[in-house]
């Protein structure tokens, strides 16, 4: 088998997820050299431990990069500290208005509050950043290399946890409202509330995104080992639970020879790993990927990668 249905012209944001060490940035660089050879393509990861420079051989970072070697084809390792330092630079002056006019801190108060860091803001801001680059349009596929399981299903719940944010913030706004409205019989809104609008559509956009199967598309890589199989297990089964259908599934690293005593005893472990998941996930398009005999790094290398992935 080989991955299926990528081109759809309808299909915008390809992810691809799984236990760390399993071949998610070697598969997800190959789709995007796929994907450029019809489509204008960006390539980005939000892993803090960036792998994209190292498989495509050549330097990325924090700025939209053309990938050398293939036309259409651009990279990026997004930074969500400079994403947030950034969103701090833009909407400083809105919150701390929302503070200032709903609360009895003073300007310290303020300033250390806006200095703390705030559980998961750094993936909230990469999650913005995503958004950002598909609503600019500049692209036609976007492909995402997301970290190890953990974090790419905290990056599921993003969109709930921002939402709790607004939802606070706006209560606090409210009451501010209410008090203007009730002195001075009517309130204008302000940068502020446009703010918080702004921000609750971030949300909407982010969950619309995700759960739009025609726009978008979580592909699962794996290995056949038993960790990497009840990992497999649990981020299907949250993906599902967050509205998020997984329709393919990649099992890398398999063993082709049988050769000597070592290569059949861990075939034949694998091939029992692997009849768990196909009896499992009868229902997956399921590729099977031969272990390769060296790393898969630098743009010739993904191109052979690449005609198994797509090829079977």
């Amino acid at each position: 088998m080989a991955l299926i249905g990528l081109l759809k012209p309808e299909l915008k944001l390809i992810l691809f997820g799984g236990k760390g060490g399993v071949g998610k940035t070697t598969c997800a660089s190959s789709a995007a050299i796929y994907l450029s050879r019809n489509n204008k393509t960006l390539l980005f990861s939000t892993d803090p431990a960036h792998s994209l420079s190292d498989s495509l051989g050549q330097k990325i970072g924090d700025e939209i990069k053309d990938v050398k070697g293939v036309e259409n084809l651009s990279a990026l390792e997004i930074s969500a500290e400079k994403a947030l330092s950034e969103f701090k630079m833009e909407y400083e002056d809105e919150i701390r208005k929302i503070f200032d006019t709903s609360t009895y801190l003073d300007k310290e108060d303020i300033d250390a509050i806006l200095g703390l860091p705030i559980p998961g803001i750094d993936e909230v801001m990469g999650f913005k950043t995503i958004m950002d680059l598909i609503e600019e349009g500049k692209f036609d596929k976007y492909i995402l290399d997301t970290a190890p399981t953990g974090h790419a299903l905290r990056l599921l719940t993003l969109p709930e946890l921002l939402d709790d944010w607004v939802k606070v913030l706006a209560k606090m706004r409210w009451k501010y409202r209410y008090m203007v409205t009730s002195f001075a019989g009517k309130y204008k809104p302000d940068s502020a509330d446009d703010f918080l609008m702004s921000m609750k559509r971030t949300v909407k956009k982010i969950e619309g995104l995700l759960k739009d199967q025609n726009r978008c598309e979580f592909i699962v890589v794996t290995i056949p080992e038993d960790m990497a199989v009840l990992e497999t297990k649990r981020l299907i089964d949250s993906l599902s639970k967050y509205g998020i259908k997984v329709r393919q599934l990649i099992i890398n690293n398999v063993i082709e020879s049988r050769d000597c005593e070592f290569c059949r005893e861990r075939r034949n472990v694998q091939e029992r790993y692997i009849g768990q998941m196909k009896d499992k996930y009868t229902d997956l398009n399921t590729v099977i990927v031969p272990l390769q005999a060296g790393e898969v790094k630098g743009i010739e290398g993904l191109e052979r990668f690449k005609e198994i992935l797509f090829s079977g």
